[in-house]
């Protein structure tokens, strides 16, 4: 099972620099991945949680490529409805050549009404958009003027028309922040729309919370209590099948990204269990 990180590509203490030392050092503990989150428009409603500056993805992972030797770059997620499918097949190709084949997109179909009406982008065909630019993006990795490779799409979502997306476009199933409940409901729900649909189950990448705690917590969320806790969720997300986790240690706070240390040495203290 790979391990992942989901880097903060946002927040008053995020910079250039700051950015670099978060790949060097989710690189240098062993991790296989490194990912990023993404927004467009900083509009009130993303700025709430995710304030500026906020580094568009693709130029920030390609950027990081250059910084890094191994680890795999991703986004999670990329919100599909808001850029033409062919710049996203573009982008992608080129970031995974650039990376020496090092690159996972994730897509998802966003939350923040505000972004989407400063875009322009129609809210309600949200889902709509995302199945194109998935279809799309596909179709044109297959000319060879993209020189696209073998690059994977993981598709996030729980719901219903999620889960099917995933089922029927995506090569993982991408779910954030689930609870362990909620995890297994949602399987659990995937797992009936792939034998209904008589398809196969693609594989399973979640994205969970990492926040560690000197005392055990009952309700909680994956990745979320004590060192024993996180250590235990991820060994049932194994025994469920999961191909990769990708840990967000971002706990709410947009202050956190002016102390990148306290998320390391989580991070540190999780790599060392593992191995």
């Amino acid at each position: 099972m790979l391990i992942g990180v989901n880097v903060p590509n946002f927040g008053p203490g995020t910079s250039p620099a700051v950015l670099r030392d978060w790949a060097r050092t989710v690189e240098g503990l062993g991790f296989d991945l490194l990912m990023v989150s993404d927004h467009v428009v900083v509009t009130p409603d993303v700025a709430q949680q995710y304030p500026a500056p906020f580094y568009d993805p693709f130029t920030t992972l390609a950027w990081l490529a250059g910084v890094t030797e191994r680890i795999t770059l991703g986004t999670t997620v990329l919100i599909a409805p808001y850029r033409h499918p062919l710049l996203v097949a573009r982008m992608a190709a080129n970031l995974a050549e650039l990376s020496g084949g090092r690159f996972v997109l994730g897509v998802g179909v966003g939350w923040a009404r505000q972004e989407f009406d400063a875009l322009g982008v129609d809210f309600r065909r949200r889902g709509k958009l995302t199945d194109e630019l998935i279809t799309t993006v596909r179709e044109a990795w297959c000319d060879e003027g993209y020189r696209a490779g073998d690059i994977p799409i993981w598709v996030g979502g729980d719901s219903d028309a999620g889960l099917r997306r995933a089922a029927r476009l995506g090569d993982a199933w991408h779910p954030l922040r689930q609870t362990p409940d909620g995890w297994r409901e949602s399987l659990a729900r995937l797992r009936k729309i792939v034998a209904e649909e008589d398809r196969r189950l693609p594989e399973l990448a979640p994205r969970i919370l990492l926040r560690l705690t000197d005392q055990p917590l009952g309700d909680r969320k994956l990745g979320e209590g004590t060192l024993e806790q996180v250590v235990g969720d991820l060994e049932r997300l194994r025994a469920d099948g999961a191909k990769a986790v990708v840990l967000d240690p971002f706990i709410g706070d947009p202050e956190e990204t002016r102390r990148p240390e306290a998320a390391w040495h989580a991070l540190a203290a999780v790599r060392k269990e593992l191995r």
